[in-house]
């Protein structure tokens, strides 16, 4: 799963890293922690408009939604059920990266998960890298207002990830750089479920 993470590069990091623009520099914060549960607005490009970078919500609203509780079960969308999940279904085309430079993870140090150990997963190199997530636009019907918003895709965990994440045993999908284009431009999402990414964890 992902829950929590961390985007505490510069904007021209990441204008650089993703050959992008950031569509609205005043909305750019760098952030060290980044919880999901506040549904904020974080640095992703969408795939109808790659040279920019804009700012949506984590937690996708589908387009049918009566409002916008719905998102605090659309954090993480798993990428074997998208076809079959119809909060997810619709949006299977509209891929996205979702810029970042590392997420945190709680390993279960009892049977119950009553002592956790907090840790952080970044890029052996504290790089920027993109997790592969869909996207969604909302209309509030009252206010007439437009949200953009996201899901992070997650996949089972591979053996370094299992380690830490021992509950649950999920990950985020971690694209390499390589593999940015041909997420965002809709390949199978089977390419996608194998995650060899070198990963390394800090204590926190």
């Amino acid at each position: 799963m992902c829950f929590h993470s961390k985007q505490s590069k510069k904007a021209q990091e990441l204008e650089s890293r993703f050959n992008a623009k950031i569509e609205k520099p005043e909305a750019f914060k760098s952030q060290d922690y980044i919880n999901g549960f506040s549904f904020p607005k974080t640095p992703i490009i969408a795939n109808n408009s790659t040279d920019l970078i804009k700012h949506f919500n984590w937690g996708l609203i589908p387009f049918w939604a009566k409002d916008k509780t719905i998102r605090k079960y659309t954090l993480n969308a798993k990428i074997e059920t998208l076809h079959e999940k119809p909060s997810f279904k619709n949006s299977i085309t509209n891929r996205c990266l979702i810029i970042a430079d590392g997420f945190y993870e709680w390993k279960w140090l009892d049977s119950k998960g009553k002592k956790k150990q907090k840790y952080l997963i970044t890029l052996p190199n504290n790089n920027l890298f993109a997790f592969g997530g869909i996207w969604s636009e909302w209309i509030d019907k009252e206010t007439g207002e437009i949200i953009n918003s996201y899901s992070i895709i997650t996949t089972e965990a591979n053996e370094f990830m299992a380690e830490i994440h021992n509950s649950k045993k999920r990950m985020p999908v971690i694209l390499t750089e390589e593999n940015e284009n041909n997420w965002l431009s809709g390949n199978s999402l089977n390419d996608f479920k194998s995650i060899n990414t070198d990963l390394m964890a800090i204590m926190v």
